[in-house]
């Protein structure tokens, strides 16, 4: 901050709004959002002022933002970030803005390729793992995507043609909790699900040093059991048309996609959307559209082969 910055930021101007008395109810969220507001304008040396003209916001209106008072709208924050020269995340408080580090290393991140973030990421993991590396990676062979890809059919094929064991994660899971997925849902909520499903991954891990794991659809979701999955396994993404996934759930005897058939359908495709950029983080993709099962088992077995080879 310069002199000028700092005799601007101390020179009187619009009254300063009485502070709330402690009487008055402030949101914890407003309050907190209202000091990251405060510092980062400190950090910026800007005024109040000229943070609300940049913002196209009254000083009032700022003002009851910073005390916690004011609940504003999601595009008044926007222009409000916008004035500070930061990203929303951070005025919302993203976890990656908290200390300088965090933002220093997102700055180096920022506008990269995806090719160089993966490069990032795996010189990070070899970093952060003091540079030791998974050697049965490769030996264990772990299936990811979307339910009717064909994990269940062709994962204990491919497990006998490589004379190693098979393992259904999902039923791994329901072994850990005692119950079925359903009631892990309903019971206790997705966060103990995932709980159940990183501890169920670990132990597979731990145990075998070759095996086939038919992995949940959604195991994709939460980072840090993905994570643990690409450093220990090599990863295979059976891919296949909405259409495809839906007819082979439906064919497996599950009725329930057809009872709202449109919207299931619609669901089915923002999932996959939502998906397909993780699970093409997979070594090896196959697309099982349009293949008989002895046909996706050929394309299996040489995509895995060829990487086994490889690394041999």
């Amino acid at each position: 901050m310069n002199e000028q910055q700092e005799e601007a930021l101390l020179a009187p101007g619009t009254p300063e709004p009485a502070a709330p008395s402690a009487e008055d109810a402030k949101n914890p969220l407003l309050v907190a959002l209202g000091d990251r507001v405060r510092n980062l304008r400190a950090q910026r040396g800007l005024t109040r002022k000229a943070v609300a003209t940049a913002a196209d916001v009254s000083e009032r209106h700022l003002a009851n933002l910073e005390y916690g008072t004011g609940n504003a709208s999601i595009l008044v924050l926007q222009q409000v970030a916008a004035a500070l020269q930061c990203p929303l995340a951070e005025l919302l408080g993203d976890f990656t803005t908290r200390s300088p580090e965090w933002l220093l290393i997102r700055e180096l991140l920022e506008h990269r390729s995806e090719s160089e973030l993966h490069r990032v990421r795996l010189a990070l993991h070899e970093l952060l793992s003091g540079g030791s590396k998974d050697t049965a990676r490769h030996r264990r062979i772990a299936l990811v995507g979307l339910r009717g890809a064909g994990k269940s059919t062709l994962g204990p094929l491919l497990a006998r043609q490589l004379d190693v064991p098979f393992i259904e994660l999902s039923r791994e899971i329901e072994t850990l909790a005692g119950c079925s997925v359903r009631e892990i849902h309903d019971l206790y909520g997705t966060t103990a699900y995932r709980r159940y499903e990183r501890r169920a991954l670990e132990e597979a891990v731990q145990i075998h040093s070759e095996v086939v794991i038919a992995t949940p659809g959604g195991i994709v979701s939460d980072p840090a059991t993905f994570n643990e999955l690409l450093a220990h396994c090599t990863t295979v993404w059976l891919r296949a048309a909405p259409e495809e996934h839906m007819g082979r759930v439906v064919a497996q005897g599950d009725m329930r996609p057809m009872a709202a058939s449109k919207e299931a359908m619609d669901d089915l495709k923002r999932i996959l959307d939502g998906r397909a950029a993780f699970y093409s983080k997979a070594d090896i993709t196959i697309d099982t559209s349009g293949q008989t099962p002895d046909q996706s088992l050929q394309a299996l077995q040489a995509g895995v082969r060829k990487v086994m080879a490889q690394t041999a």
